[in-house]
């Protein structure tokens, strides 16, 4: 059937039947990136005059005539609407007169934009990372497939003063040689981190974007994901301050440490002038970033999107705010490497972390033109809020549950389908169990037999890039096939009683993997992505 255009339709099917007419009208609209609805409306008109309905059909609407005559009925009226599973809504009615008499059932049918409707595939064609266990590709997959810990005593300042002295620090690198020597003073370490890892995943997409024109840099765009942005950055400038220098600190202190002024930095770095953008919310940050830009290629306003998440949180000031909170483990200052546990029953908080994890999203058809690699299709995202406190989640585990099942509704996918799961996380006693929960509640019987790992073990906890961070190591777990292990895990929690792959990688093949977030002000986000 082809395509359906006008608001007012004849309807495409209409029979003559004894003492009247039966017929049929559909029509359908699509929101880019989201849903197709379909609109039936079903009925008969029939009349005591049976020569008056050859001429009522020769009228411009069926539609207009119908409620015309809905109008008029005053001998019997009634209506009843009601919803049906899986988004299906419907209407009822009926009205007689003395010479007719009108029935119209109206449906509506709501279709989710899954992986089946999309004119093509969004795919991740780019990656490129600088992380506490190497800064690229090969290093980050290296230490996924060895089961090493990136997690060291901070060297970024003296921790001596602190209850926490670890964290998942990057290393081995200055990430601000890229940047012109004048430029240096003026750019987060947030920020310098994201350009470094831009420039690998373009690369790695073997996109230039040097030698493109300017309609084709237009063309792409920036969204990005981080919790903290240029706090750190602050930190160092106020220090200036503080301390009675204040010719020292940046002219640009105050546009520099926005969060909004991630993107430009990597906009500009590029020349790219497409739509640039940072959200920022919480751990999910760099989760609900890949959405958007999907959603960026899928409505058109972009044709290549760079996307993912970086956070550089390790400063004396926001060290001090995190202990506060009592949220990181103050057990594990001795041995770096054994900090972050999560699942373990003996787990007493998270490890701080920082990175940049940085992909290159487009069409499949667009990444097969130029050669690029094809890591894996982005198919579907949910996104739900506990509303219930700033830090704490609800013990429930209902709405990172619900945010799981709308991801795999909107990919197409059954809960038995999926062969992996990148958990959160964290190693707080809390969120381990309430992660565990939600997983169990999603994905029913099948939850104890679905491979799932905690990559925060090796890594700590990159704040907003976290879910950036999850997606390499899926993209990991479908080149290899070989699943990252959960470190640190001999003695698990009898609450959390899940297949975590401890300790050692899993070989497995795994086609449909899901990464879960769970973040600061109850935000609840999964991802689900297909093999390449």
């Amino acid at each position: 059937m082809g395509r359906i255009k006008g608001s007012f339709l004849r309807p495409i099917r209409v029979i003559r039947v004894i003492r009247g007419y039966f017929f049929v009208f559909l029509r359908y609209n699509i929101n880019p990136g989201s849903a197709a609805l379909l609109h039936v409306t079903i009925g008969r008109i029939y009349s005591t005059r049976l020569d008056l309905l050859p001429l009522l059909w020769r009228l411009p609407s069926l539609r207009q005539l119908l409620i015309l005559l809905a109008r008029r009925v005053h001998n019997h009226r009634w209506t009843y609407w009601g919803n049906l599973h899986n988004g299906l809504s419907f209407q009822l009615s009926a009205g007689t007169t003395s010479d007719f008499r009108v029935e119209v059932y109206y449906f509506c049918v709501a279709f989710i934009r899954s992986r089946n409707t999309r004119s093509d595939r969004i795919v991740i064609s780019g990656f490129g990372c600088l992380t506490p266990l190497g800064n690229t590709r090969e290093e980050l997959w290296d230490g996924f497939r060895t089961a090493r810990s990136g997690i060291r005593r901070i060297s970024a300042f003296d921790p001596s003063q602190f209850r926490v002295q670890i964290a998942g620090e990057v290393r081995g690198t200055d990430p601000f040689l890229v940047l012109h020597s004048k430029e240096r003073p003026h750019v987060s370490r947030t920020a310098a981190l994201a350009v470094v890892a831009a420039r690998q995943a373009l690369e790695d997409a073997r996109l230039n974007p040097e030698v493109l024109n300017l309609d084709e840099r237009r063309r792409i765009g920036v969204i990005f994901g981080s919790g903290g942005g240029g706090l750190e950055f602050t930190e160092r400038q106020y220090a200036h301050w503080f301390r009675g220098e204040p010719k020292k600190a940046s002219v640009y202190t105050i546009p520099s440490s926005t969060t909004g002024t991630l993107s430009s930095e990597i906009s500009m770095a590029f020349k790219l002038h497409g739509p640039s953008h940072v959200v920022s919310t919480g751990c999910t940050s760099s989760t609900d970033a890949l959405f958007y830009a999907c959603d960026a290629i899928v409505s058109g306003r972009a044709d290549v999107m760079v996307s993912g998440g970086a956070d550089a949180p390790l400063a004396p000031g926001i060290l001090a705010g995190f202990c506060l909170m009592r949220v990181l483990t103050e057990s594990w200052n001795d041995a770096p490497e054994k900090g972050s546990r999560p699942f373990s029953s003996d787990r007493d908080g998270f490890v701080l972390g920082e990175g940049a994890w940085v992909y290159v999203v487009e069409t499949e058809k667009s990444a097969k033109a130029r050669g690029a690699r094809i890591y894996a299709e982005i198919l579907g995202y949910g996104s739900t809020c506990d509303a219930f406190h700033r830090v704490r989640l609800d013990e429930s585990g209902i709405e990172p549950a619900r945010a799981m099942e709308i991801a795999l509704e909107d990919a197409g996918l059954r809960r038995g389908d999926i062969d992996y799961v990148n958990l959160h996380g964290t190693s707080t006693e809390l969120n381990d169990r309430i992660e565990t929960r939600a997983i169990k509640r999603c994905f029913g019987e099948v939850a104890s037999r679905i491979p799932m790992s905690a990559t925060k073990s090796m890594l700590g906890h990159p704040q907003g890039a976290s879910g950036a961070a999850g997606v390499s190591a899926i993209l990991f777990a479908m080149a290899e096939g070989l699943i990252p292990p959960t470190l640190n895990l001999e003695h698990v929690d009898p609450q959390c009683d899940l297949d975590y792959v401890p300790l050692t990688p899993r070989k497995t093949r795994v086609r449909y993997a899901l990464a879960n977030c769970i973040g600061f002000g109850s935000k609840n986000l999964a991802l689900v992505l297909g093999s390449g």
